[in-house]
């Protein structure tokens, strides 16, 4: 592990040969785009699980979507082949009702414009969820819930613009379904801003409510965040310190991954969760005819950036083409994103464009 520039990054280059199932006590995973996608386990997932816990890894489900309770959540794993528990289920829900506590009287009543879930939370911190503005609540939270409609939204629209007090569970813009990207919480968020101004106090990923709240509940010492978003996921791995290991099953493609500001990039990359049972390789700068550093390497491949184009050369497994590549971006980058770098034909060449 490395600081890299002074910012503070954690851009992990040593590699490592244990699994990470072996190398960190407790896996922090997402679940959309990570476990499964549209109601149905994502290809390799259960089985890579179940490998994990019986290789003495803990795992815990953390999420950013309020509107299922932990126990429907643990029910869903369980029907899809991977054996859960409430307990080890951890949601933005959770994480806000908590933080609203903090802020006003035990017994509060609290607008509630989201699911289930957001109720059973706010009722496991001894708040009383209401549904209308004219019920006097103490604060307003939003979360996310497929069935959300107009009336509800207005709602909280009338309790803002009178200045009680506003959270949200999370401020996701989008979330993934069997049939694409739909609108998130951040979406319905921003359809109350614009009513009625303000903005609201935000609990979930990326953001340090929801990392206190899962180690709080899971008791993680050595945690490794696992998930498909680099502005929820792996931010939020960085906000709190620790290493994140992206998945490319959800919505982060190679190109996204390879354009990364420094608190987007994660420790580790693997095409699914089988990543969490293998060793990782070390990147390493590349040196060619004893004249300095020329780009960087990864298994078989050696990646350089030359006139703003990532160039690869090599051959093996295209995860170490991307490791080589995305070391290499990120070097020239610094403390800056990778966007102005080309890196079509690369991507093309390793058959991740």
């Amino acid at each position: 592990m490395e600081e890299q520039g002074g910012t503070g990054v954690r851009t992990r280059t040593d590699g490592r040969e244990r699994p990470l199932c072996a190398e960190y006590d407790t896996a922090l995973l997402d679940l959309d785009g990570v476990v499964y996608a549209g109601g149905e386990a994502i290809g390799h997932a259960v089985e890579a699980l179940e490998a994990a816990r019986d290789g003495g890894m803990h795992l815990a489900y953390v999420t950013n979507n309020a509107s299922r309770t932990p126990l429907d959540v643990a029910a869903l794993l369980t029907r899809l082949g991977v054996p859960a528990e409430a307990a080890e289920v951890i949601t933005s829900a959770q994480a806000v009702a908590r933080l609203i506590s903090e802020q006003v009287p035990a017994g509060s009543r609290v607008l509630a414009v989201g699911g289930e879930g957001l109720r059973v939370a706010l009722r496991e911190r001894g708040l009383e969820p209401v549904e209308s503005a004219e019920d006097d609540p103490a604060a307003v939270v939003q979360g996310y819930d497929p069935k959300l409609g107009w009336e509800q939204l207005a709602e909280a629209a009338y309790a803002v613009g009178r200045g009680v007090p506003w959270f949200a569970s999370n401020t996701d813009l989008t979330i993934p379904t069997g049939r694409g990207r739909a609108p998130g919480n951040g979406a319905l968020v921003e359809v109350v801003r614009i009513a009625a101004g303000g903005r609201p106090q935000v609990a979930g990923k990326p953001l340090p409510p929801m990392h206190r709240e899962t180690i709080l509940r899971t008791g993680a010492r050595r945690p490794l965040v696992v998930g498909d978003r680099l502005d929820t996921d792996i931010e939020g791995a960085h906000a709190g310190g620790v290493d994140s290991l992206l998945v490319l099953t959800g919505v982060t493609d190679a190109a996204q991954l390879l354009a990364a500001p420094p608190h987007h990039r994660p420790a580790y990359v693997a095409a699914d969760l089988r990543g969490l049972l293998t060793g990782h390789p070390e990147t390493e700068a590349a040196v060619h005819d004893g004249a300095g550093p020329e780009g960087h390497r990864c298994g078989g491949w050696t990646a350089r950036v030359v006139r703003g184009e990532l160039l690869l050369e090599g051959g093996g497994d295209p995860l170490d083409g991307l490791r080589a590549g995305c070391a290499a971006v990120w070097t020239v980058a610094g403390g800056g994103s990778g966007e102005g770098v080309e890196t079509a034909k690369a991507l093309a060449r390793l058959g991740l464009g």
